[in-house]
């Protein structure tokens, strides 16, 4: 990644111009100094400005003077200038000011804030052009996290506690937070682990959640389907008892009997008819009974007439009898009109003729009256036999609806318990049919088990664009570069071991060398100057091998911070020992070593930002003068701060 350090910028609380310290791209640049004159303070200013979630930059006169931070950085799309507010009594700020433009002019003052510390991190992540893809898709596993350009800090800084630590290797690889994250991000950088490896463990991790969850369901499902299953063959058996299925071998798989007891329902010719006969049936019942009723109320009164029939004969029969008496008894009628005849002297010397007449019409009505009795009789006992036939007709009639009522009464209890077992399989049928939909909204598992197919094969087509296998041997080829890479750098400094091979153990995050048929970690070697030999050596070979890579994300810088001082304690320095007592032969003699020994390592390093492929820019604070790193090629010096001149402006304090 083109990311080189053009400028640093303090802007102070007074209003005096920003003092600004410049930087050369393409060059080891040199800042000596004296002790307390700020070159430690440098790291922390450019990792504040680059973001940083803490603000280390020491407390005292540099946070005292200072209201903002800034650096200008030359990217692959022109200049930035990153600027980020002193954070007072708080960790950090997330104030930033940000400009970018071909040419970025240092403002005399910062008035305000124009961006926040996430947009700064975003800007950054794009430069350096890394995935927004997460190491897993746990989000409870926080060092799993994206990469982000925060993290590459880790191959860019090593600070005065790092740069001859035995136990300490990477930029705040001391916590164990930083430590995790960089096991993590070590494969990425190194390109064993490709962005499209990261998208294809995402959609992994994807296919594996929802691989579980349909197993889940899958599980639940068949335990589902079993239950079911007892449940069907029940339906299915009285489904055969209610004439709605045909019999036969009773299925054991779920599919089947639900298969089976869809066609109780899709089939219509399983089903039971309604039994219009049995309404036929009660109707004709209920006409008959009606029948019945009319035809008893019609014998009734057929009866009551014949009652009164019978009666009425008696009474005529005898009536005639007593007729017949009087009528023997007053048949003068025709004796006295006989007797009237004008023969007949003695009579009609005896009465007036009116008189006799009249009282022969009297006797001779009545003796009309008593002729008729009979014909009275007569017509009584006629009425009496057509009643009597009417009576026979309506008893036949009553003596036929009685027997074809107790017919239907026979046929009305087989109708009445098939239309009992007609309700009852309706009922059935409807208690199936709810039944069947139940279990269809707790089936698909045909479905599930397709689904699960399919995820199946896609994770096959996923683990295989990931091989874990084939991550690893990128992983330990990429390892063997940096070893092949870091071997003549080692040879070239102020090691004691420099024949043997080292490599970098990226779970221990250290270096390790191999003698003697047995693996030395760094922390089990002495000397100061091994331990700054494999750091140095590390770093750049880190960088020559992330140059040639064609997805570089790391910034193609290193900075280094008093790389000098496991050689020159403050006592030992040109500058500083100048008033001390002068040194014995043994002094001048273990000096020059010194001197030779910190000059192969700025030697290295100017090699290294000349060569087409390496870091493209260094930055260098030590104790050490100019006659240590002089005349060598690639570096350059940038600033001395000794007496009053210091990072801080001396009249800043005063």
């Amino acid at each position: 990644m083109h990311f080189q350090i053009l400028k640093l910028i303090l802007w102070p609380r007074h209003d005096t111009a920003p003092r600004v310290l410049e930087f050369k791209p393409n060059c080891v640049n040199v800042i000596s100094g004296a002790s307390k004159t700020g070159k430690s303070a440098v790291i922390p200013i450019i990792d504040y400005c680059l973001g940083s979630k803490v603000c280390s930059i020491p407390v005292g006169t540099i946070r005292d003077t200072c209201a903002w931070f800034g650096v200008v950085v030359d990217t692959s799309e022109g200049q930035y200038l990153f600027a980020r507010r002193e954070p007072g009594e708080k960790q950090y700020q997330n104030d930033f000011f940000v400009d970018q433009g071909a040419a970025v002019d240092v403002p005399y003052r910062i008035a305000d804030k124009n961006a926040q510390l996430d947009s700064v991190k975003d800007t950054l992540n794009r430069l350096a052009g890394l995935s927004k893809l997460r190491f897993s898709a746990d989000p409870n596993e926080g060092w799993k996290e994206r990469v982000g350009f925060r993290d590459l800090m880790a191959f860019v800084f090593q600070p005065q506690n790092v740069v001859a630590n035995p136990d300490v290797l990477f930029f705040k690889a001391d916590t164990s937070e930083h430590r995790e994250r960089l096991k993590t991000i070590l494969p990425y950088v190194l390109g064993a682990v490709t962005p499209r490896v990261l998208a294809a463990r995402q959609e992994l991790a994807e296919v594996e959640r929802r691989l579980k969850r349909l197993h889940s369901e899958l599980a639940t499902l068949d335990q589902v389907a079993q239950r079911r299953a007892g449940e069907a063959r029940a339906w299915l058996q009285e489904a055969r008892e209610l004439g709605l299925a045909p019999p036969g071998l009773m299925p054991t798989l779920w599919p089947d009997l639900q298969r089976e007891l869809r066609k109780v329902l899709d089939e219509p010719a399983s089903r039971p008819l309604t039994p219009d006969a049995v309404h036929t049936t009660l109707a004709r019942m209920g006409e008959l009974r009606d029948t019945l009723r009319q035809l008893s109320a019609q014998a009734h009164d057929i009866r009551q007439r014949l009652d009164e029939m019978t009666t009425l004969g008696k009474t005529a029969l005898g009536h005639a009898g007593a007729m017949g008496v009087q009528r023997d008894r007053l048949g003068l009628a025709a004796w006295l009109r006989d007797r009237l005849a004008p023969s007949d002297d003695s009579l009609g010397r005896a009465a007036q003729p009116q008189q006799l007449e009249r009282l022969c019409d009297a006797l001779a009505a009545v003796e009309m009256q008593l002729h008729a009795q009979p014909v009275v009789l007569e017509r009584v006992d006629k009425e009496a036999v057509a009643r009597q036939a009417q009576m026979a007709a309506v008893l036949d009639q009553i003596n036929e609806a009685r027997k074809e009522l107790r017919q239907l009464e026979q046929t009305d209890e087989a109708s009445k318990a098939d239309a009992a077992k007609h309700a009852f399989a309706q009922r059935f049928l409807g208690r199936l049919e709810h039944a069947l939909q139940t279990y269809g909204e707790v089936s698909g598992a045909a479905e599930l088990r397709t689904e699960i197919a399919a995820l199946a094969a896609q994770k096959i087509i996923l683990a295989g664009e990931i091989d874990e296998a084939s991550v690893q041997r990128r992983l330990a080829n990429a390892l063997g570069d940096v070893q092949k890479l870091a071997a003549p750098l080692v040879r070239s400094l102020d090691g004691e071991w420099k024949e043997d091979p080292v490599r970098l153990n990226p779970r221990e995050l250290t270096v390790e060398v191999e003698r003697d048929n047995r693996t030395y970690y760094l922390w089990e070697i002495g000397s100061g100057a091994n331990w700054l030999a494999y750091h140095v050596a590390t770093m750049v070979a880190l960088q020559q091998f992330f140059a040639v890579r064609p997805e570089n994300e790391v910034p193609s810088l290193l900075v280094f911070d008093q790389p000098s001082q496991v050689y020159f304690p403050k006592r030992t320095t040109l500058s500083e020992s100048s008033d001390e007592t002068p040194q014995t032969p043994e002094d001048g003699r273990w000096r020059n070593e010194d001197v030779e020994a910190v000059r192969a390592v700025f030697a290295l390093l100017g090699e290294a930002v000349t060569e087409p492929n390496g870091p493209r820019q260094v930055i260098v604070l030590d104790h050490a003068d100019d006659d240590v790193w002089d005349n060598l090629p690639g570096v350059v010096f940038c600033e001395r701060w000794r007496d009053d001149k210091k990072l801080v402006p001396v009249h800043w304090t005063v």
